[in-house]
């Protein structure tokens, strides 16, 4: 049963693999709000996840099945359901059967490893998060869900059910206002919670460095998504302001917590100062681009 949850969880990898690499390479794209970025990576999230998909002739998988995969029919009915095996170590699939016994006892005992290495960082980070906020216990409380203390070095949001901005000591008063701006956005779209969703995905395939990478980049969209909204609110005036707020806080990282001064400072910086609002037919031909993207990588081949 291992050995056969490991075998999807490959299959899974590489098709995410190619997700992730399709938005890293859409990211470059200056024109593209960074919100919109910033949802795309929920569509390498899926396919991480997600073995099965609807039979689609425009998806993207059909382009790649002609040369390495093999799309298995898991419904027959209208809409199709099919998988896809990348790895094509297998004769049949319900019950899995391998093609050699070889095949089989490499993936028994590839299985056991990723089951121990998958526990093991799962559970570091589960202690680094208590521990985290276990030290948090010793802020002191300035109004509402806000708290200052002496241990961080920037202003970020700590906590999932419950998050709490916490203040450093040394922030300025006139930056204050900019940084909550800035941290009530990360609360408001749940950022921590796909932080932790992300992290879990890493960990579940810890064997595939293209994961790690994918997460520095969507910790980074992230960020930069956070900026645009508190932006498009402000004026020529203010978003220098803000900039420079940025700039005071930009020794600051928290691994498991969405910080204020978290992401490469000049990249955020230029992204900030180069910020222009969307008008609504644009918006609206970013929106039909989503969808279209989304169709086309979270649909399966056909068989």
């Amino acid at each position: 049963m291992l050995a056969e949850l490991f075998y999807w969880v490959l299959n899974m990898s590489i098709i995410g693999s190619v997700a992730g690499l399709l938005v890293l390479s859409l990211r470059k794209l200056k024109i593209l709000p960074r919100f919109a970025v910033y949802v795309l990576w929920l569509l390498p999230l899926i396919r991480f996840w997600l073995p099965f998909g609807i039979a689609n002739p425009y998806s993207l998988l059909n382009l790649i099945s002609k040369f390495t995969t093999k799309t298995v029919l898991i419904r027959q009915e209208l809409p199709q359901i099919t998988t896809t095996n990348s790895i094509m170590a297998a004769k049949n699939y319900f019950p899995l059967e391998y093609k050699t016994d070889l095949l089989k006892n490499v993936l028994n005992v590839a299985s056991l490893i990723w089951i121990i290495v998958s526990c093991a960082v799962i559970l570091s980070l589960v202690l680094l998060y208590f521990l985290t906020k276990s030290e948090m216990k010793t802020a002191q409380l300035i109004s509402g869900k806000i708290y200052q203390s002496d241990k961080i070095a920037a202003p970020a949001v700590y906590g999932i059910i419950q998050p709490k901005i916490m203040i450093p000591a040394h922030i300025a008063a006139g930056d204050l206002d900019y940084i909550l701006l800035h941290e009530q956005v990360h609360i408001a779209r749940r950022d921590n919670l796909w932080r932790a969703i992300a992290l879990l995905t890493a960990c579940v395939h810890w064997f595939n460095p293209l994961s790690w990478v994918f997460i520095k980049y969507f910790f980074a969209d992230m960020e930069l998504a956070c900026d645009a909204k508190v932006i498009k609110n402000l004026d020529e005036q203010q978003t220098k302001e803000y900039a420079l707020a940025l700039l005071t806080c930009a020794s600051g990282k928290a691994f498991l917590a969405s910080a204020f001064g978290g992401t490469k400072t000049k990249l955020r910086l230029e992204t900030i100062l180069s910020y222009k609002k969307l008008t609504l037919f644009s918006s609206l031909c970013f929106a039909v681009l989503l969808i279209s993207l989304a169709v086309i990588m979270i649909t399966n081949a056909t068989v």
